[in-house]
C-alpha cells in the first residue's frame, strides 16, 4: 500500500510538472514503478499512463497546437516509436536499464553544450529528431527530451510547445502500447489495478499542470526536469551494474 501511494503521488507530481516542460513523466514516472516490476512491464505500464496523460493535455491545450510542426514530426515520431517498441522485447533487461541511463545522462551534456558552442540544429533534420524522439520512446519510454531539442527551436511559445509536445507524445504512445500488448500482455495486465490509479493520478496532475504552464516561467521547469533526467539516469546504471 505504501509502494502504491508513493507511485500514484510520483505519477501526480510528474504528470504536473510535465505539462509546462513538455517532457519528463516517464523519466520521473519510471524509477518508481521499477519498485513493483520488472523493466520491460515498468515500460508498458508507464506508455500507457504516459498516453492517458497526453491525452489529457492535448484536450485541455487543443487550440494551442501548432500543426505545422506536428506534420514535420509526426509520420517520423510513428516509424520510429513501432520499430523500437518491437526492439524493446528483444533487449534483455540489464542492457536495457544501462541503454536509458546513459541516454538519459547524455541529453542535458548534449543541450548544454549546444548552448556553449551555439550550434542551432538546422530544421532540415526534424525528421530526424522525430524518427529518434519515437524510436528511443518506443525502445525504453524516454522519448520527451530528445524531441524538446528539436522542438523548443521551432516553437519558442511556450503555449504551442506544450499544446504541440502533447500531440506528437501522444502519436508515439499510440504507436508503442499495441506493440508492447502484442509481446507482453499477460505481465501487463497483472498490473491492471495499478495502471487505472496511475492514470488517474496523472489526469488529476494534468489540471494543476495547466495552471503551471500560464503561472510559471518554462526555463525553471525545463531546469528541474533535466536535473530529474540525469538523477534518473544515474539510478538506471546504478541498477543495470548491480
Amino acid at each position: 500500500m505504501e509502494q502504491l501511494l508513493l507511485v500514484a503521488i510520483g505519477s501526480f507530481l510528474a504528470a504536473a510538472l510535465t505539462v509546462p516542460a513538455g517532457f519528463g513523466l516517464s523519466t520521473i514516472l519510471t524509477p518508481l514503478v521499477l519498485l513493483m516490476m520488472g523493466p520491460h512491464e515498468a515500460v508498458a505500464v508507464v506508455a500507457v499512463v504516459h498516453g492517458a496523460h497526453n491525452a489529457g493535455k492535448f484536450a485541455a491545450l487543443r487550440d494551442s497546437v501548432d500543426f505545422g510542426a506536428f506534420r514535420r514530426y509526426g509520420i517520423w515520431l510513428v516509424f520510429g516509436a513501432i520499430l523500437g517498441a518491437g526492439l524493446q522485447n528483444e533487449v534483455p533487461q540489464k542492457p536495457l536499464l544501462a541503454l536509458i541511463g546513459a541516454f538519459l545522462i547524455s541529453l542535458p551534456l548534449l543541450s548544454m553544450s549546444e548552448k556553449w558552442t551555439g550550434y542551432r540544429i538546422p530544421e532540415a533534420n526534424d525528421s530526424l529528431g522525430g524518427f529518434g524522439s519515437g524510436f528511443m520512446g518506443g525502445l525504453t519510454g524516454h522519448q520527451g527530451a530528445l524531441r524538446a531539442m528539436f522542438l523548443t527551436r521551432r516553437l519558442p511559445d511556450k503555449m504551442a510547445y506544450a499544446a504541440t509536445a502533447s500531440v506528437l507524445a501522444l502519436c508515439v504512445d499510440l504507436s508503442r502500447v499495441p506493440v508492447y500488448l502484442l509481446f507482453r500482455y499477460d505481465e501487463i495486465s497483472q498490473h491492471l489495478s495499478l495502471t487505472i490509479v496511475l492514470v488517474i493520478s496523472a489526469l488529476m496532475g494534468v489540471r494543476v499542470g495547466k495552471n503551471w504552464l500560464v503561472s510559471l516561467e518554462s526555463e525553471w521547469i525545463h531546469r528541474g526536469v533535466m536535473t530529474g533526467i540525469v538523477l534518473s539516469g544515474i539510478f538506471y546504471i546504478s541498477e543495470a551494474l548491480a
